[in-house]
């Protein structure tokens, strides 16, 4: 499986959390509690990790059994 790289975060003193991806906002920006638990899981797992599935931005593993599909061939 690919790592994905590219991702940053900034916490802001008011408590919000910005995601960018290659230099590009990623949304969901988040506040309150939803930035606590990003900024605790950020710093307990890998980072790219974390940030690319709070985002959504991420492989799910099946697309190679997608391609063999009826629907999907050409």
């Amino acid at each position: 499986m690919a790592r994905p790289n590219g991702f940053a975060y900034e916490a802001h003193p008011d408590g919000t959390v910005h995601i960018t991806h290659q230099g590009r906002s990623a949304p969901p920006s988040c506040g309150g509690d939803r930035a606590a638990r990003f900024l605790t899981e950020v710093t307990t797992a890998d980072p790219q990790l974390v940030m690319a599935r709070w985002t959504g931005d991420y492989r799910r593993g099946n697309e190679r059994t997608a391609q063999a599909h009826p629907r999907n061939r050409g």
